[in-house]
């Protein structure tokens, strides 16, 4: 055997010994850096690798075990490794230190800092063909790392940390809000914003999506039977609330479907009209729209009557507008409907008083306040704090505001812009 042999194979093995150090430090890295949600998709659909990487993640105490007591000794054995071999070449007083600096920075670019990049990148490429090897080594290396473990996480309970098990994670709403929006091309624009919607249901309540009472149309007894019948089959709507005299009296809900009944009759009174009716459906103010979705799945309702805490009518809600809300606009406005926006040639809005102040936001993409008044008249009167005399001037937020046109204590109309961003 001559004598370059051995310095052969210790440069050999030393190359050995930086190659399973970089797939150490990758696997750490890759392991960690999985996207935990893709990797338990992959597992639920019957994917070996994605189910034996979250073996192993399921506790990541003993994976990182396994990961640092083989890298830690493949780094220290290739420290011996280049000692030998640097005293070799530059004698037993220098050769330490320069074994310390050549591997370091060898270590450093070859086994840490290339790998981990390329496993934060591409962690997949990593863990899965890693896991291969990390699930038979943990077994094999079972009682080292057991001990390992058993010191380790007796400090982590001495600093407060009792569960080291790695469960499930969980998403807020507004995480989960977070994941929708970074999900780009990945999911359609439009899905995004049915996801977005379906989450915001939480932080709306009826009376945000409610039709008004004074917009409410209705059935009054009070009226000519006559009047009442052309209502009905002029009508543009499919429910009609009746009630006596006052829209708080209400006695029920006519669908027109059921008009038929009465109308094919020879007499209709309205006791006959009333007998066709069902029972109303009252609905809190306060309630949030996830809620009454349920609720109206689980009382087989389509409308509601919304009321304040005193009993009042402050309007009703249907089904669809919950709907609208998730998917956005679907039916067409009623005939003789008027808009309440009017887009100005000088590139100002037109906007009545009795707009919803959410669909004003929808509409122009503006960001007035929610969380009080619903229309603009009552946004306008909260900023002001009385009731204007004439033409006036506000700006809430960054939305200037001129008042046209008061009536009977009402903001009917207002020109509305939006004031240039300061630089």
């Amino acid at each position: 055997m001559s004598d370059d042999f051995p310095l052969g194979l210790l440069f050999g093995l030393l190359f050995l010994l930086i190659c399973l150090s970089a797939f150490f430090s990758s696997s750490e890295t890759g392991m960690m850096s999985i996207n935990r949600y893709r990797l338990s998709h992959q597992a639920n659909s019957g994917d070996s690798r994605a189910q034996r990487v979250v073996r192993l993640l399921a506790r990541p105490d003993r994976l990182i075990g396994v990961i640092l007591i083989g890298n830690n000794f493949v780094n220290n054995l290739a420290a011996s490794i280049a000692t030998i071999i640097a005293i070799h070449f530059f004698g037993e007083v220098t050769g330490p230190a320069v074994a310390t600096a050549l591997l370091t920075i060898t270590v450093l670019i070859f086994a840490e800092v290339t790998p981990k990049t390329y496993a934060a990148v591409k962690p997949e490429r990593i863990a899965f063909p890693a896991s291969r090897v990390l699930e038979p080594l943990l077994k094999l290396l079972y009682p080292l790392v057991w001990l390992v473990n058993a010191i380790s996480n007796g400090l982590l309970r001495v600093m407060g940390v009792k569960n080291i098990d790695g469960g499930a994670d969980h998403l807020t709403r507004d995480e989960l809000r977070t994941v929708v929006h970074e999900a780009g091309t990945l999911i359609p624009q439009r899905h995004q914003a049915m996801l977005l919607s379906i989450l915001d249901l939480e932080n709306v309540t009826v009376n945000d999506i409610m039709v008004p009472r004074h917009e409410v149309m209705g059935i009054d007894l009070d009226d000519d039977l006559e009047e009442i019948l052309t209502q009905i089959r002029t009508s543009q709507h499919t429910r009609l609330p009746i009630y006596k005299g006052d829209i708080n009296n209400i006695i029920g809900m006519l669908h027109l479907r059921n008009a038929a009944r009465f109308l094919s009759r020879g007499e209709v009174t309205k006791a006959a009209i009333v007998q066709e009716a069902r029972e109303p459906y009252f609905i809190p103010e306060s309630t949030q729209l996830h809620t009454q979705l349920l609720n109206f799945q689980k009382q087989k309702r389509r409308i509601g009557i919304v009321v304040d805490e005193y009993g009042d009518v402050e309007g009703l809600v249907t089904l669809e507008d919950i709907l609208e809300e998730i998917v956005g606009e679907f039916t067409t406005d009623v005939a003789g409907m008027e808009q309440d926006i009017h887009r100005q040639e000088d590139g100002s809005q037109l906007i009545e008083g009795t707009a919803n102040i959410r669909d004003i936001n929808k509409t122009l993409g503006w960001q007035l306040p929610t969380d009080g008044p619903k229309t603009l008249n009552g946004l306008i009167l909260e900023h002001l704090e009385a009731f204007p005399d004439g033409p006036t001037c506000l700006q809430v937020g960054n939305v200037r505001m001129e008042i046209l046109e008061v009536r009977d204590n009402l903001v009917t109309a207002a020109r509305c812009w939006q004031a240039p961003r300061r630089r």
